[in-house]
């Protein structure tokens, strides 16, 4: 029986973000959609903890980082690899995803170790994987700009985690309040949404954890609730009871908390990052980048007022998006006949 072999070393990041949301929802749509004959396996690298169902690799993260990055041929198992970040063999059946090319676009907004590993990684990828899974089109066409890429695209959307469609109480929430959803890392636009926020008379509640860059969450005047990372059931409590969600960006691959957001039937005002105007199809007000008073004013709207089309046309927009999807163009990669 062939064995599709998923790299999930995502899932035991210290900040996993929406890579590891991917990463989880990922293996569960590749697993429901495995075609007939093959199976499917999580490995991660060897830690001190593991995560269930998910085998474990003799070698410690820094090894197989390491490993990859020299161009070793060390195989995880399996028949063919699908790796959920540029983590992968260099060499073999194997597909890769690139969630973005941020590292070309904002390399400002990433550590300069990390901006030189992703775009070796993902050269390497774009030269000698079966084929890669980006996004949106967006990605596609960025990659295509900076990267010769001599392999398939497959352009594939995220989609919502059936855990979102509950949710539990989540205690001393406000009455009203603008939400922001994302690890907090520069290229996440917090300084523009707190400089917003200054000019509102409601509070800001953030979800994420803290990433790299020293993001600081506080500004004199502004109410702001840092609940940090949250299980799945206190998201969608905290999701479904925001008056809008903002997703300031200065760039995005794909902009996930804003899909989650629509199919919540929550207005979502976004940047004219291209990804996220892609995402959102309309369905959210769009402002520009940067722009700190475009983004209050159009915060400020939307809170004063019923906004029943921004809802309806949100919920329509997500319903076009699913896992099994994504999970549909890497088996894509897999199933078609090497040329």
């Amino acid at each position: 029986m062939p064995e599709l072999v998923v790299i999930a070393e995502q899932l035991l990041a210290p900040v996993p973000g929406g890579t590891g949301r991917y990463t989880a929802e990922l293996l569960r749509a590749l697993a429901a959609t495995a075609p007939p004959g093959w199976e499917v396996t999580g490995v991660v690298a060897r830690h001190d903890v593991g995560v269930e169902g998910v085998r474990m690799l003799p070698l410690s993260p820094r090894a197989l980082v390491g490993a990859w990055q020299l161009g070793l041929r060390y195989w995880p198992g399996g028949d063919a690899v699908h790796a959920t970040t540029p983590l992968a063999p260099p060499r073999g059946r194997v597909s890769v995803t690139v969630h973005d090319t941020v590292p070309w676009t904002h390399p400002e907004t990433l550590t300069p170790r990390g901006v030189a590993w992703h775009r070796a990684m993902i050269r390497r990828a774009a030269r000698r994987a079966r084929g890669l899974v980006v996004p949106t089109r967006a990605v596609a066409e960025d990659l295509r700009r900076w990267v010769p890429v001599r392999v398939p695209v497959h352009v594939a959307g995220h989609g919502v985690a059936p855990a979102l469609a509950t949710g539990v109480d989540v205690p001393d929430l406000p009455g009203r309040y603008v939400l922001a959803v994302g690890t907090l890392e520069p290229r996440k636009g917090v300084d523009v949404l707190l400089d917003a926020m200054a000019e509102l008379d409601v509070p800001l509640v953030l979800v994420g954890q803290p990433g790299w860059g020293g993001v600081s969450v506080r500004r004199d005047g502004v109410d702001v609730r840092v609940l940090g990372r949250l299980p799945d059931a206190e998201l969608a409590t905290v999701l479904r009871q925001a008056g809008v969600l903002a997703a300031p960006s200065l760039a995005e691959g794909f902009g996930l908390p804003v899909l989650e957001a629509l199919a919540a039937g929550v207005p979502v005002v976004h940047s004219d990052a291209p990804a996220l105007v892609e995402v959102a199809g309309g369905a959210g007000v769009c402002v520009p980048r940067g722009d700190a008073k475009a983004l209050a004013a159009a915060l400020r709207e939307v809170l004063s007022s019923p906004r029943p089309e921004l809802v309806a046309a949100g919920r329509a927009r997500a319903a076009e998006f699913s896992w099994e999807r994504a999970a549909e163009a890497v088996w894509a990669i897999h199933e078609r006949p090497r040329l």
